[in-house]
């Protein structure tokens, strides 16, 4: 299997992804508030759909991570791969049961004010944006650096330099996006990518089904075949298989997919573009829908990389098999290719180029909206809403530029220990603090806090000693071996000790200070659970 690309591929896609660029820029012009008005730039006045918002909802959650990363996982594991699709729709559906409602109604435009609202103080906002800082920024390196790669890969050029300039001007595009489109006008980029990704993805798969007679079993056998593991591509363990407990790693990855996923800021503020309970509702079953199809469509495309290019050529190409998803996608078309042939593969890397742009930009004005309105914001009595919004968009610049420098840097490193840090801090941190802020009467101000750097704490000082950072070839740093924690997440100790930090901090503050709490939760608990009215702060 020749994985180059043609001429006529590398041309059309550099087309593509021009087209796009200027497109979705002028998307946000054209679709970004043109007044100071801070729900207008926060929420987009709650104007979209519900079917519009479920799209961006799955948009921003489907991130280049989720289709490279998850992809490759399935391509070079087989059925452990399977099982982290599935872990990260299943994310979204407890978001959507559990936490949707309650955060659109306790929140306004950020994390920080839906914790607020039964424990007010600056305190626990510029932790929330701390948070939300640490859970995102090493997303939007794993986004940033596969910008460069991804470029790399299909245009067929190998400069570091040309891949530097790559992700520095993806990574200006986004903090523009961000700053100029505002809630509104992101949320159009997400719908676009989230259409043409699960588009082009389904006419991939349809090929591939296509080329195995409509047989998934004969598609998963030739895949198995292919491997050169047999069985055991189709049986639980193999990725974990070099640890000391295999199964015990597989079900703690799998939890803090599972906790972790749907509770990252950047998908959380989509709540907050409802305009009631029913349309959160709404939204969250159209954005859950579109999650689903999605893990349909990179377990075939995944499963057929493997079948068509086999998975030691996919290892070759890429040890962590971030290339496979088009590699497989190549592979559906065959050896003749015609020309419209080449431009469905063309609107495939096109997708997966958006997706990289639409998930970056996604998270840049989540951390810039923290940091605007939790942090300075909330420092003076009155700011106008002009200088909010101006504050937003430097934030939007403060953050954008720092990221893009990092991402330059680490590159050329394995990005998996940066992806599994930010869903570990939301199932540790994030998630215990939504939780018992959410649901439990006595928590308090103290608990809340020692959740939110407790279980971020654990989380920073678990990770580097786990063998996706040093102790492997494919780890972050090989040729170093400081690997002392057995596991490849932190989840196993860390989201046990974040509830446990909250539940402490809660039982240390006091009986009067709990009782005062839950007087507090009280007057708001008709808001907060069902959504008996909604007020701003």
């Amino acid at each position: 299997m020749n994985t180059d690309f043609s001429g006529n591929a590398q041309t059309m896609s550099l087309v593509g992804f021009s087209a796009v660029a200027t497109v979705t820029l002028l998307l946000c012009v054209m679709t970004g508030p043109d007044r100071d008005d801070l729900d207008e730039f926060y929420t987009g006045y709650s104007s979209l759909s519900p079917m519009r918002n479920g799209l961006a909802i799955a948009g921003d959650y489907i991130s280049a991570a989720t289709v490279l990363g998850t992809g490759g996982v399935i391509a070079l594991f087989g059925y452990d791969g399977v099982v982290l699709a599935l872990s990260t729709a299943l994310s979204l559906m407890l978001l959507m049961f559990l936490l949707a409602e309650p955060l659109r109604n306790a929140g306004r435009f950020t994390m920080g004010d839906a914790l607020t609202r039964r424990t007010p103080g600056r305190g626990v906002r510029i932790a929330a944006c701390a948070v939300t800082l640490a859970a995102l920024l090493p997303l939007m390196l794993v986004q940033l650096a596969g910008t460069g790669q991804l470029m790399a890969f299909i245009l067929g050029f190998s400069g570091e330099s040309l891949q530097t300039g790559c992700i520095i001007g993806v990574g200006a595009l986004m903090i523009s996006y961000a700053a100029i489109g505002g809630m509104k006008g992101t949320a159009l980029i997400q719908i676009l990518k989230i259409v043409m990704l699960l588009g082009s993805g389904l006419v991939v798969a349809v090929l591939i089904l296509n080329r195995f007679d409509w047989d998934p079993g004969a598609l998963f056998g030739a895949a198995a075949q292919n491997s050169g593991v047999g069985s055991g591509f189709l049986s639980s363990g193999l990725q974990f298989a070099g640890g000391p407990s295999p199964d015990l790693d597989m079900i703690t990855a799998q939890l803090t997919v599972v906790l972790g996923g749907g509770v990252l800021p950047h998908v959380t503020m989509r709540m907050y573009t409802a305009s009631s309970a029913r349309q959160v509702r709404r939204s969250m079953s159209w954005a859950v829908s579109g999650v689903a199809l999605f893990v349909l469509v990179i377990t075939v495309v995944g499963f057929g990389a493997t079948a068509l290019v086999g998975r030691e050529m996919i290892a070759q190409v890429d040890p962590r098999g971030n290339t496979a998803y088009l590699l497989g996608s190549q592979a559906a078309f065959g050896a003749d290719v015609s020309a419209a042939e080449t431009f469905l593969f063309t609107t495939v890397t096109t997708a997966v180029f958006l997706t990289l742009l639409a998930s970056v930009a996604g998270m840049i004005l989540a951390c810039a909206n923290s940091l605007a309105h939790d942090v300075f914001a909330a420092r003076v009595q009155e700011m106008s809403p002009r200088r909010e919004m101006t504050v937003a968009r430097l934030s939007a610049l403060a953050v954008g530029l720092p990221a893009i420098v990092l991402a330059t840097q680490v590159q050329h490193r394995s990005l998996q220990p940066l992806v599994t840090l930010s869903f570990c801090l939301g199932a540790s941190a994030i998630a215990p603090a939504l939780v018992y802020s959410l649901f439990w009467r006595r928590y308090t101000r103290t608990g809340l806090l020692s959740t939110l750097i407790g279980g971020s704490l654990a989380v920073l000082l678990l990770m580097p000693g786990t063998n996706l950072v040093s102790g492997s070839p494919v780890s972050a740093f090989p040729e170093a071996d400081f690997n002392w924690f057995p596991f490849t997440t932190t989840g196993l100790v860390s989201i046990p000790l974040g509830f446990a930090f909250g539940w402490l901090g809660t039982m240390v503050s006091g009986h009067r200070q709990a009782e005062e709490q839950r007087h507090q939760y009280e007057a708001v608990e008709g808001w907060i659970l069902a959504g008996a009215a909604r007020r701003d702060h």
